[in-house]
């Protein structure tokens, strides 16, 4: 019988701690799959986050660094300076990201450095218990915003993709989502990109990727993937927004 799907050698047999619904093994998957695809097998060093992720050395079967919160872009510049033939990425959540680790993420783009961070944005601190992220939509209840997020007390949600868009380092930033398989595969696609361009050292590559909590939002998996697709990508809208081979 011929073989039609395999499991990517880019992930390891351990099985994975995330709650039911949630779309971190998913995009688990797509960056594995992109390192295989890229031959990067034995090439390249991730680096995980304090957060959801922070076990992502157990799945990802290359060299991992566990890094301390919000420095995960700091780790990954520095490996990529002393091991510059290597692909080398950073795995993290908005809390680890946009909150602790906002001037790690902010310099390394600026500077353009030559790595690949994954984003996962679900508005909420997950591995914590729920409470409010520089993410969080406005209205959203969180355990540290019990009404929802309010902006006249709590700020307005950061929208990374845009704001570091505007630095001159970046060589591309996306933003995707992972609602359903339409936009899984694009997922990929602009997951690849980036990898591509860094292998290319076009410069500092950023996916941002809208992902679930069902078990923080009090959601089932179902409605939790609903509120990424009519909730999170009205806030948040899907797209690219900075791509050094495109010419305006």
């Amino acid at each position: 019988m011929a073989v039609v799907f395999e499991k990517t050698k880019m992930l390891t047999d351990t099985p994975f701690h995330y709650c039911p619904g949630c779309t971190h093994g998913i995009a688990h998957r797509l960056v594995a799959e992109c390192l295989e695809e890229l031959g990067a097998e034995g090439k390249c060093v991730g680096v995980a986050p304090v957060g959801c992720a922070v076990f992502a050395y157990n799945y990802f079967n290359c060299d991992m660094q566990e890094a301390s919160h919000g420095r995960a872009p700091a780790v990954a510049t520095g490996i990529k300076r002393v091991a510059p033939d290597n692909l080398v990425f950073a795995y993290q959540g908005d809390g680890d990201l946009a909150s602790i680790g906002m001037a790690e993420i902010v310099h390394a783009a600026m500077r353009g450095e030559k790595i690949t961070v994954i984003f996962i944005n679900n508005t909420i601190y997950g591995m914590t218990g729920g409470q409010m992220a520089p993410t969080t939509l406005i209205g959203e209840k969180a355990t540290t915003c019990i009404y929802g997020r309010d902006p006249e007390k709590n700020g307005n949600p950061v929208k990374m993709s845009e704001m570091l868009a505007t630095l001159t380092g970046p060589a591309y930033i996306e933003r995707v989502a992972l609602f359903d398989a339409a936009h899984v595969r694009a997922a990929k696609k602009a997951i690849k990109k980036a990898f591509t361009y860094q292998k290319e050292n076009k410069g500092f590559t950023f996916i941002e990727v809208l992902s679930s909590c069902p078990t923080n939002w009090g959601m089932s998996p179902e409605q939790a993937l609903q509120f990424v697709k009519n909730e999170m990508q009205n806030f948040y809208p899907l797209g690219v927004y900075k791509d050094v081979e495109v010419k305006d």
